[in-house]
């Protein structure tokens, strides 16, 4: 049920100049939030609160490493004070893909262990089935040491298959316009005209039903080549992922061809959000 799922959020890496509200009206574009509670220490954070599991997932994806007030958040899910992990947005971040579905989190900092002191590591796993996604990240507190890891471990075996590395992707600013949010909402358009221009991937939120991997591939396809969609029908969402040709000329343009006149995916949508982030 979902009412048994976590509904919080905790949010790290903050500007001193980030408030309560400000956090709120960010977080609401994509879910309804019940409330935030900000933490004014030496390091700033807060907690958000959700009415629902699924709109907590959608924020943590889509808000994950952006920038608000010229600083990149961590978004994870909250947990105890007594287990709260330590903040480590400034360390050296390594992407580790292509993961067999056995492999776990210990596996990994095994792994990767001989090329230096490890801050974090984690193999992200799907909040419903508790599987393994078929990533993960490693953090060191050394760029050397995750520059030589991302070096000698891609392509390396760990468990049934070569493993892929690289640098763990952030995705782009949050508008300029962030500092006004106290006074009004930001707006879609915004958020296109002032994203990275290797910004190719969409997060599409709020589908109340329907939600299929033809569906999506239907109604983006007008825009120009799809490079992959991932369709998540039970949480109301998804990505879609263009090539860059066509991401620079989809949205506030014309499609290549004339879109549908009644979307089914637009029309299953109550109060959705659409978000981008710069992809591996």
């Amino acid at each position: 049920m979902d009412d048994d799922l976590p509904k919080t959020l905790y949010v790290g890496n903050l500007s001193r100049d980030v408030t309560e509200i400000l956090i709120l009206q960010l977080f609401t574009q994509i879910g309804p939030c019940k409330s935030c509670k900000m933490i004014t220490e030496v390091h700033p954070y807060c907690f958000v609160e959700f009415f629902e599991h699924r709109d907590a997932a959608a924020t943590l994806a889509a808000m994950n490493g952006r920038k608000i007030l010229g600083k990149e958040v961590k978004v994870n899910w909250a947990t105890t004070p007594s287990t709260q992990k330590k903040d480590t947005s400034n360390h050296y971040h390594v992407f580790v893909g292509d993961l067999s579905p056995e492999i776990t989190t210990e596996d990994i900092k095994a792994a990767f262990a001989p090329f230096g002191s490890i801050s974090d590591a984690r193999v992200v796993k799907d909040m419903t089935t508790g599987k393994s996604k078929g990533y993960g990240f490693v953090s060191f507190y050394n760029k050397l040491d995750a520059e030589n890891a991302i070096q000698h471990m891609g392509g390396q075996w760990l468990g049934g298959r070569p493993i892929r590395t690289n640098w763990a992707t952030r995705k782009p600013p949050a508008p300029k316009s962030v500092q006004e949010s106290n006074s009004k909402q930001l707006r879609f358009e915004d958020v296109v005209n002032q994203s990275s221009p290797q910004n190719c991937t969409v997060y599409c939120g709020g589908i109340q039903s329907g939600l299929t991997d033809h569906l999506m591939r239907q109604t983006f396809s007008v825009f120009g080549q799809i490079m992959e969609i991932r369709v998540f029908p039970d949480k109301g969402y998804s990505f879609v992922s263009q090539s860059q040709s066509s991401w620079m000329g989809s949205f506030g343009s014309q499609p290549a061809q004339p879109a549908p006149t009644s979307s089914p995916v637009m029309s299953n949508m109550g109060n959705y959000g659409m978000a981008g982030y710069q992809t591996q």
